[in-house]
Order: C-alpha cells, then structure tokens, then sequence
C-alpha cells in the first residue's frame, strides 16, 4: 500500500481527545520495527525470525496456532513494512482516536487473525505482514470518513470510500489473476471482510455511529 495521503478534518474529534500518534498505533508502530530489526540482528547468528513467526500452512511440523497473531508482526523488507506501517498511521490514529484505543486494537486484531484464516483456507505458501489488518484499517476509514478526499500520488484527489471499493476490487481481480507476484491478495480481502462483519455488529449493538 502506497503513495496516498488524506486531507484529514481535526473537527470530527474533541480538541481534548485528539492525538497524532494515539497510544495503539504508537505501540503497533514500534512492535512491528523491534520485530523487523531484530530479524536483522538474529541474522547474524543464522537464525531467521521469519521463519519461527510467519503463518504456514496448516500440517505438521510447522504450523502452531500462535502464527495467528505473530505473522502480523513479521514482514518480509523495509518496503514492505514501511507502507503497511504508514498505512497504518495515516488511517489508523483518525479511527483510534474516535473509537478508543481498546476497541482499535481488538479491531486491528481481528481483521489480521480473519486474514490469516483466509491464508489458511486459500493460500498453501507462508505469509508474513499486517497488511490484512491494515486493509481492515482501511476499510473502516472508508465507511467511517467516506468523502474524505485521498490524494494519490499526492496529486489526484479522491474520495475515500470509492478508494476502498477500487483497492478492494484490485485485489480481487489480482487474486483471481493468481499472479506470482508474493503477495496475499485474499488475505487483503480476508482482512477487509472480517472488518466489515466486525462494523456490522458494532453498527447494530450501537456500538459505533
């Protein structure tokens, strides 16, 4: 995910209550960077932490269910979660800063974990990255803040929820292309559909408006 940026509007929150880098996405941010280095640092010594944290396919001998939660955690280059990273801030602090810090991050972990059963149920190869919780994220920034103009490339201005609806359609479209290309495109998908079953539940319990 990359090169986009949103015209954010400060006045949909409480001058009290609003911050930049709310607490979750602080913590998420710098979970993400001590994994990434640290799979740099165990390098040294032949260990690859990838390995031990990614999500396999569901047979012996690597699979174990914490992969569930620690894939989300483990990305494969600097590009890689450096954009799931931004991402991450740029769409993130607007809906915790709304939500609440708890509700966000259950949010962002159950849109992960939906994405790694999509993983499980249609893809046989490893998958490291938050980029299911991320589009999960994403999905919600759309619903919730759906004419906010994205920028992409900085430069052409578009609405937020035709945004989603494209990128989504992208993913499956390249999905169905099955490019070998390295990316979870279903899991993507997974991610966002968990999110929205999510949004509607917190929709009816009025949980969220």
């Amino acid at each position: 995910m990359s090169n986009y940026y949103y015209n954010n509007n400060s006045s949909y929150f409480a001058p009290q209550g609003f911050s930049m880098l709310p607490t979750g996405v602080k913590h998420l941010l710098i979970i993400n960077a001590i994994v990434f280095f640290a799979r740099y640092v165990l390098a040294i010594w032949g260990i690859d932490l990838n390995a031990y944290l990614a999500l396999y396919p569901v047979r012996p001998p690597f699979f174990h269910f914490y992969q569930y939660i620690t894939y989300m955690f483990a990305h494969a280059s600097f590009g890689h979660i450096f954009f799931n990273m931004f991402a991450l801030w740029m769409f993130g602090y607007a809906l915790e800063n709304l939500w609440g810090t708890r509700r966000f991050l259950i949010y962002y972990l159950l849109c992960g974990l939906g994405a790694g059963l999509t993983c499980t149920l249609l893809l046989d190869r490893p998958t490291v990255g938050a980029s299911g919780a991320v589009f999960g994220i994403l999905l919600a920034f759309g619903l919730t803040y759906p004419n906010e103009r994205i920028y992409l490339y900085f430069l052409f201005p578009i609405r937020a929820i035709w945004f989603v609806l494209g990128y989504a359609a992208i993913e499956l479209i390249d999905g169905m292309l099955a490019t070998n290309d390295g990316i979870a495109h279903f899991a993507h998908l997974g991610g966002m559909l968990t999110g929205l079953v999510i949004l509607l539940i917190w929709r009816r319990q009025h949980k969220i408006y």
